[in-house]
């Protein structure tokens, strides 16, 4: 069994039996690899990936883990996996995760992101060997005020598109569950521990969802095509996609050993000199990338997109003693790297290799 060279977690993945939801999809393949190689037993559970590009593909994670094809809305089917292979641990990051999409499929949306969240909650209530339980959202579940400052986690959920509006009823729907099934006052009768997540846009090598600006960067790039900005000015918190990973799994070995303190919302985001302009991204891509150009594409008649948005960490930053390590040079170093390379490289070792670089930094700085 393959371990990376710093183990953040003190050797607790070893051996646990860890449920994915969305395991094909780009977050939860790097979840996947990550676990790992901490030596954890990785059940996923998802729809087939989004192209034959992707980081799940192109790993070969389907040989490394116990890969399940299913739909969150299945109920049945979801209930039979955890039945089946009993996790301990439970990630949740199944989702329709774009806003543009949302308004073209609003329905699918909202019965993936809200149902699909509700039927993982129900198996995780009925579930004998559940402990703890991390239900990734969004930072774009707040009530979104443009305000200057940091949403905290007490903030109000909200959500003008589909999308956004989706997580912050999924985390209502959390909130109510813990409050009225797993509440962590009557811990010693249920022994479950249940939180969720938010982060910002992450990025990093292996997505190509269509309409996220890196992988429009990417793929413009690689056919010597303009790249083509719709909303240049938005201002969003860019993190790479191992600065909210190693938040969760933070998260996740707390709640183990303490299943009450830890059961509520929480930001994972990135410092304030990562939240930056898309247009400012897209400068940085093409100096890394060592050549294109942009065009802006913006039109008065595009849907609605928020054009502030920033997470208060404080909590996670306090509680958890978790930090970003990683500045917007760095993030996205570490992506352009993975594309650039993504052709004729073992992507599987590739990813190794970056988390282990990460994990390095992160030991070295705290020392």
């Amino acid at each position: 069994m393959e371990h990376i060279g710093v183990d953040l977690f003190n050797n607790f993945y070893k051996d646990k039996r860890v449920l994915i939801t969305g395991h094909t999809g780009f977050k939860g393949s790097w979840l996947s690899i990550w676990l790992k190689t901490l030596g954890a037993t990785v059940i996923g559970y998802s729809l087939d990936p989004y192209t034959m590009d992707d980081n799940f593909v192109v790993s070969k994670l389907k040989d490394k883990v116990i890969d399940v094809r299913g739909d969150i809305r299945d109920y049945n089917k979801l209930l039979e996996v955890f039945n089946i292979y009993k996790p301990e641990i439970v990630f949740h990051l199944a989702a329709q995760p774009l806003v543009k999409e949302s308004y073209d499929n609003p329905k699918e949306t909202y019965e993936t992101n809200v149902m699909g969240t509700l039927n993982v909650l129900e198996c995780i209530k009925n579930s004998a060997t559940v402990k703890v339980s991390i239900m990734v959202t969004t930072d774009k579940c707040y009530k979104n005020m443009e305000q200057i400052w940091g949403y905290r986690e007490n903030d109000p959920m909200g959500g003008y598109d589909p999308y956004s509006s989706s997580k912050g009823c999924a985390e209502i729907l959390i909130d109510s569950y813990r409050n009225s099934f797993i509440n962590p006052k009557d811990y010693e009768l249920h022994g479950k521990a249940i939180a969720s997540v938010r982060a910002g846009n992450v990025i990093g090598g292996g997505d190509w969802s269509k309409d996220r600006i890196i992988p429009d960067c990417i793929r413009a790039l690689k056919n010597n095509k303009d790249i083509e900005i719709r909303n240049p000015k938005a201002v969003r918190p860019w993190q790479h996609v191992l600065e909210p990973l190693s938040g969760y799994l933070l998260l996740a070995s707390k709640m183990y050993e303490d299943g009450v303190n830890y059961c509520s919302g929480w930001n994972f985001g990135p410092e304030d000199s990562s939240i930056i302009s898309v247009q400012i991204v897209v400068d940085i891509i093409i100096k890394q990338w060592g050549c294109g150009k942009c065009i802006d594409i913006s039109s008065i008649n595009a849907p609605h997109e928020a054009n502030l948005l920033k997470l208060d960490c404080t909590k996670a930053k306090i509680y958890l003693k978790w930090i970003p390590k990683l500045n917007i040079d760095e993030a996205i170093k570490l992506t352009v790297d993975w594309y650039k390379n993504n052709n004729d490289k073992d992507m599987y070792d590739l990813c190794v290799h970056q988390i282990e670089t990460y994990c390095n930094k992160l030991d070295t700085e705290e020392r």
